[in-house]
């Protein structure tokens, strides 16, 4: 980078802020779905959203894609830089402004990791439900631009149910407001809808209004084992059918049961074709009512049940599913996690064909993923540098997209388009939906500027 261009970004940000040192780059030159050969011309780390407008300008006028990054977690490749580009870090806007006891809403900066919004609303005696599975370490941010799911998403939603308001700025340095502070409220487009899962490619998010909820009353857990794991997905549709929205259901196949038990010794049946992690709250009354109905279509199936007792028992159980990536993740040098989504009627089929799939490439693939919401992540071990198994690896990952679309389904129910599936997206929606979507990019975004290329646009 030039010595002048450096110092302006230095005006801007501080010098503390702004890194161009091959070494420091290469910390920003990957997220947890690959790592790019490309090297950004500079990272900008601003503490305040007021510098954000001056970083747009001067890349505008200097040339410079933006690719706007919080920690790094997303799964499909949306924060991976360019050559010349500019990666603007949010990690240090990190302010909770606000928790509204009155009116049920929380204020807070795009660096905030999600887990501290959770755990500030709680402290206030509020709850903020989404969860994805990075939360201890993502930024609500790149929820934000993902529009992030989590285990609780089956009774609670995901990240766009509790975005009320935001501030941008657009690809020409302008302040945009969208939503705000009310429960109602249509002045003009919706635009908090609109950059929900848009992934940084149609402006560069500050500030966010995120809508917090009563906390449930009582909860209980169980630990549900099967010698069939199409019969827990059956659980899974009959307890839907039976109008029962239990807070979590999360499913593991046999091959993630073993692989997170030696990893972390829990205490899981290694023996069990599946387990189903099943959490049901609410009011007294109806967790007891509703968690005697679970119980027994469970035991319709021929599940075998372990009730948490306390605390510590329902954390532990827990625990297991949230380790299931990382304790995967430690068997192969490469890791392809997809998140393939059905309704929820069409488990059993989607995750039989998985099995399938896995047999006819010869291939290892452990799946677990949110079974009570449709969305399963079959998660392929290999190691890239053998190409025979990735050219295989590479024709299963497109059959399971063609069953998840042939079942009503979509390519992706949490991680997004990114890099990784940008070329499925016309399989899903069309040409014209693709078109349109360039059409709306270009719109706002003529010099193309924020985060070319992504989703193909």
């Amino acid at each position: 980078m030039k010595k002048s261009m450096y110092k302006k970004f230095q005006k801007i940000a501080g010098k503390k802020n702004c890194f161009v040192n091959p070494e420091e780059l290469s910390g920003y030159c990957f997220d947890a779905f690959a790592k790019s050969n490309a090297f950004p011309e500079i990272v900008v780390a601003p503490e305040s959203p007021e510098c954000i407008p001056e970083i747009i300008t001067l890349c505008n006028e200097e040339n410079l894609a933006i690719v706007t990054r919080g920690a790094g977690t997303n799964l499909s490749g949306g924060t991976l830089p360019f050559d010349g580009s500019c990666v603007l870090l949010t990690t240090k806007l990190n302010k909770i402004k606000e928790i509204n006891k009155a009116d049920h809403y929380a204020v807070v900066e795009a660096g905030v990791v999600t887990a501290d919004i959770a755990n500030a609303a709680a402290s206030a005696g509020l709850f903020y439900p989404p969860d994805p599975g990075s939360m201890n370490i993502s930024t609500i941010g790149g929820n934000v631009a993902e529009n992030a799911g989590g285990l609780r998403g089956l009774k609670y939603g995901v990240t766009k149910d509790y975005l009320m308001g935001l501030t941008l700025f657009d690809a020409e340095a302008n302040k945009v407001i969208g939503g705000g502070r009310t429960v109602k409220q249509v002045t003009g487009f919706n635009l908090p809808g609109l950059f929900a899962g848009s992934e940084g490619l149609l402006g560069i998010m500050a500030e966010f209004i995120l809508k917090l909820i009563p906390p449930p009353e009582s909860s209980k857990s169980m630990l549900v084992t099967y010698n069939d794991i199409l019969k827990a997905c059956d659980t899974v549709s009959q307890i839907i059918a039976a109008n029962i929205l239990p807070a979590t259901m999360e499913l593991m196949d046999n091959f993630t049961i073993r692989t997170v038990e030696e990893a972390t010794e829990i205490g899981l049946p290694v023996d069990a074709d599946a387990l189903l992690l099943l959490e049901i709250d609410g009011h007294h009354g109806q967790v007891e009512d509703e968690f005697d109905k679970v119980k027994s279509i469970c035991k319709k199936n021929n599940g075998h049940l372990k009730i948490a007792e306390d605390e510590d028992s329902k954390n532990k159980i827990w625990e297991a599913r949230r380790k299931a990536l990382s304790s995967l993740a430690r068997l192969k040098p490469t890791l392809i996690l997809e998140d393939a989504t059905v309704p929820r009627s069409k488990i059993s089929s989607m995750m039989s064909s998985i099995m399938d799939i896995s047999r006819k490439y010869e291939i290892t693939i452990g799946t677990f993923g949110h079974a009570g919401d449709g969305n399963l992540h079959p998660t392929i071990l290999t190691d890239k540098r053998d190409k025979d198994e990735m050219l295989r690896v590479e024709k299963a990952v497109d059959d399971i997209f063609s069953v998840a679309l042939s079942l009503g389904g979509t390519l992706s129910g949490e991680h997004g388009i990114g890099t990784a599936k940008s070329k499925y997206l016309e399989m899903e929606y069309g040409s014209g939906t693709v078109k349109f979507m360039k059409n709306l990019k270009r719109g706002v975004d003529i010099k193309n500027v924020l985060n070319p290329g992504k989703m193909g646009l």
